[in-house]
């Protein structure tokens, strides 16, 4: 039995848009540098990445432009929703992401933020943009891959 095996795995939000919007390789967890209040809103599913990135800044990883929406029971002391937050990576994978950001076209994107055991984590993946033909390109793919499926179940 691997470690895998005993991990519970709650997800809190997902960018669906990044598939569509860039070629996505090399996924990456990292932990989050989260207030009390983020966290509750998290729990509450109150997230989104939409238009979110990870950039390099001071040898360090840091997320941008993730929504978390404020603590509605909050009375004080509640956080900012856009504010940047720090990744928690190991040295060796932040120095590795950040040279291949430094190439020209690429970038980090969240995928998921999600509970592993816990504690909060989001998976980052580099992306290279896709171009208006590869979107049409991969529209087209599917829509064919579909057809082909509802061919397979006409003849049985």
């Amino acid at each position: 039995m691997g470690p895998e095996e005993h991990d519970s795995i709650k997800i809190v939000c997902q960018n669906r848009k990044a598939r569509h919007d860039y070629f996505l390789s090399d996924a990456t967890e990292a932990g989050i540098v989260l207030t009390g209040t983020e966290v509750k809103s998290l729990r509450a599913g109150r997230a989104n990445l939409k238009e979110s990135y990870a950039k390099p800044k001071n040898g360090e990883i840091y997320l941008c432009n993730a929504h978390i929406s404020s603590y509605s029971h909050a009375h004080f002391g509640n956080h900012e929703p856009l504010r940047e937050r720090k990744l928690l990576l190991h040295k060796r994978e932040i120095k590795r992401l950040t040279v291949k950001v430094a190439e020209r076209g690429f970038a980090l994107i969240p995928i998921k933020i999600y509970f592993r055991n816990g504690k909060a984590k989001v998976q980052i993946a580099l992306a290279k943009g896709k171009r208006k033909y590869d979107k049409r390109q991969a529209i087209r793919k599917r829509d064919e891959a579909r057809d082909m499926a509802r061919e397979y179940q006409k003849r049985g």
